[in-house]
Order: structure tokens, then C-alpha cells, then sequence
């Protein structure tokens, strides 16, 4: 019984005869930079999300990045200020702050949930910070009410990193709705995925919308005047029709995600196995069901002896990178255990009930059993 960690190909070939569809269209429009099936996209998904505005671009890094750049346009950070980050996170979040010569400042995350909290965040404030990114991390929103409230007392602005949680919601609220602003990745392993990169902002604020999509083209709003120094960072139409597909399908992938990891939260019982938190586990919208284990790699091998793929998300912390040796003595206790500990299981709407049954049937075997076949 092979259990893929994610089966793409399964995935798409749900609605192959409707990318094919789009494809076609686009191919025969002849406009395949930015273009009606673009602006179609930002709209709808603006819509989904519950913003006033969308932006879509290269990829998300690209959402991120440009995001920062454009309160730098506008004159809302300049060089060195400080913007809280989460310490476990994919290095893309870390990347957008140093390429826009700003100062990543890492805030523990809560150990059940993965996610940081207003209190994490509020202990690493100084008098240089300026922003907050949230990182919704595994397809579930940090709790934003008091942490929008504490960015109000410090006057921060909210760029929330929703890369994981197209759809998760809180208080009747979706993810990107939230902050001043939210990058989005449409990477093609997401629960909203292109086929290929793409990526996207969602804002209320339309003058911030309007800079950021002049950034994203070269700094120019009409064509050959170019009021910014900007890059090119836009969302290929061919993607943005892919996009439209799967945003009709996102709910339903949703909800299949939702019952797989209910299987796996009432039915995996190995005491040695630490099962995800999560407040509000209706509005997860579970991009990754990732446990802990303190045999982390034991267990790793046992299952992969057993033909079910896992990963781990993250196996080391972007302050621990090479990239970001300057801050190797810094100590962040529980995003580093984290790093030894954690791993993702299998979800995947296209996964079957057997497959299912395997990859708990397998996390359930007898510890002593796990563990001395791995030795």
C-alpha cells in the first residue's frame, strides 16, 4: 500500500477538461500578461477572501516582498526598522524583510498550536518595530483579534503570511481579510494551487494595491513612464485561468482535508505521538496535518519502511540557515525543538479510505515494535 505525501497528478486530473478548457482559452485570446482573465481572478478571489482588493504576481515571496516595498514607497518604514516574524517558519517570510534592507526580529511560536501569539510577539517589541507578519501556519490563522490589537497600541502595521491558509477563518472573517495587507502563494502543492508559481496581495487598501501593482510591473502604471524603480512580478494569465478552475473546487478540497484529518485526530492513539492543536478546528483548512514526535525520526523510517511518504516542515529554522549566519547564536528555544520534533502526514482529497486506514494503522503500531525496527 503506497501512500504518496501528495498526489499533484490525482489532484489535477480532477479537472483536467476544465484547465484544458481554460488553456485553450487563453491561448486563443492571445493575451497572456496581466489581461482579462487576470483581472477576472483578482476579483473572484478578492471576493473569496473578503477584501476589498487583489493583486496578483510571480509567486509568494514575490506578495510579501513587494507588500514591504510598497510601505517603504509610501513612506510608512525605512531601511533597519524591525518586523516580527515568526521563528519557525519557510525562509520565504525571512527573505522578504532582508531583501527590502529591514530587520527580521524572531517571535517564539506556542508549542501545541505551532502559530505565534500576541503575548510571543508582544515580549520581542521595541521601540524600531513596525510590522507584524502573522504566518498562518499549516492552514491555520493565528489568533488575530488580539494581536490586531496590540499592533494598534503600537501602531504596526499587519502583513499576515497566508502561503498556507487559502480559506481558514475566524470570528466570519477569511484569511487575508485580516490585516493591513496578505501575500498569498499559489505554489502548486497548496490547497489553492496553480500549476506552476504564482502568487497574490489582498488589501482594503486601494492606494497600497495600486503601488504594489506598479512595483510588480517594471514601477510603471502606463506603459514606459516609470515613477518607481520596481521588478517584474506579474501572474501569467495562463495561471490565473488555472487558478479560476480550482477556486470553484477549494471548498469541497477543503472539507475532504477536514475529514481526513478528523480521522487521523480521533482515530491515531501512539502515546508517542502528539496529535496538532487547534482552537477552532472548523476553520482549519489543514495544508499540512503535522504531529510531533520525540522519535521523530524513528517513526519517519518506520512509516517510510511502510510506503507512506511524510516530510518535515521545517527540519531547520531560518535563523539556523547559512543565509542567516549572523544570527546563529541566537536562541530560540521552542522554535528549535520544534524543528526536531515535528512532522507532516499525508493529506490529500484525492486520498482513498484504505490509504487512509494505512497511515493510521501504521502510526498506531506498538511503540516498542516502531522503535526496535529502526534501531
Amino acid at each position: 500500500m503506497k501512500v504518496p505525501f501528495l498526489n499533484l497528478k490525482a489532484v489535477n486530473e480532477r479537472y483536467q477538461q476544465e484547465l484544458l478548457e481554460a488553456c485553450e482559452r487563453v491561448i486563443k485570446s492571445g493575451w497572456y500578461i496581466n489581461g482579462p482573465e487576470v483581472e477576472a481572478f483578482e476579483k473572484e478571489f478578492a471576493n473569496y477572501c473578503g477584501a476589498a482588493a487583489c493583486v496578483g504576481v510571480a509567486n509568494g515571496l514575490d506578495a510579501l516582498r513587494l507588500t514591504l516595498s510598497a510601505w517603504k514607497v509610501q513612506g510608512l518604514l525605512q531601511d533597519q526598522d524591525e518586523v516580527i516574524v515568526p521563528g519557525n517558519t519557510f525562509i520565504a517570510t525571512v527573505l522578504a524583510i532582508t531583501d527590502n534592507n529591514l530587520k527580521p526580529v524572531f517571535a517564539e511560536p506556542d508549542p501545541d498550536s505551532f502559530l505565534i501569539t500576541s503575548d510571543t510577539v508582544k515580549s520581542v517589541i521595541t521601540d524600531k518595530s513596525r510590522v507584524i507578519i502573522p504566518v498562518h501556519l499549516y492552514g491555520q490563522l493565528v489568533d488575530m483579534p488580539p494581536l490586531l490589537e496590540l499592533a494598534r497600541q503600537h501602531q504596526l502595521l499587519v502583513l499576515e503570511d497566508s502561503a498556507q491558509a487559502h480559506g481558514a477563518g475566524q470570528m466570519s472573517k477569511r484569511a487575508g481579510s485580516f490585516g493591513h495587507a496578505a501575500a498569498f502563494s499559489f505554489y502548486p502543492g497548496k490547497n489553492l494551487g496553480a500549476l506552476g508559481d504564482a502568487g497574490a496581495v489582498t488589501t482594503n487598501d486601494q492606494q497600497l494595491a495600486e503601488v504594489i501593482r506598479a512595483l510588480g510591473n517594471y514601477g510603471s502604471q502606463q506603459k514606459y513612464i516609470h515613477q518607481l524603480q520596481g521588478w517584474n512580478s506579474r501572474l501569467d494569465a495562463i495561471q490565473a485561468a488555472m487558478l479560476r478552475v480550482k477556486l470553484r473546487y477549494l471548498e469541497s478540497d477543503i472539507q475532504i482535508r477536514r475529514s481526513i484529518a478528523q480521522r487521523y485526530l480521533s482515530e491515531i492513539t501512539n502515546p508517542l505521538i502528539t496529535l496538532p492543536y487547534s482552537a477552532e478546528p472548523a476553520n482549519h483548512v489543514w495544508h499540512l496535518f503535522v504531529i510531533k514526535a520525540d522519535e521523530r525520526s524513528k517513526l519517519q523510517q518506520w512509516l517510510s519502511d511502510h510506503d507512506i511518504e511524510t516530510l518535515v516542515h521545517y527540519p531547520c529554522a531560518p535563523h539556523k540557515q547559512q543565509a542567516y549566519k549572523d544570527y546563529a547564536d541566537l536562541s530560540r528555544p521552542v522554535t528549535e525543538m520544534l524543528q526536531h520534533q515535528v512532522l507532516s502526514l499525508p493529506i490529500d482529497p484525492t486520498m482513498t479510505d484504505t490509504q487512509i486506514n494505512w497511515v493510521i494503522e501504521q502510526c498506531n503500531k506498538n511503540s516498542l515494535q516502531m522503535v526496535s525496527c529502526c534501531d
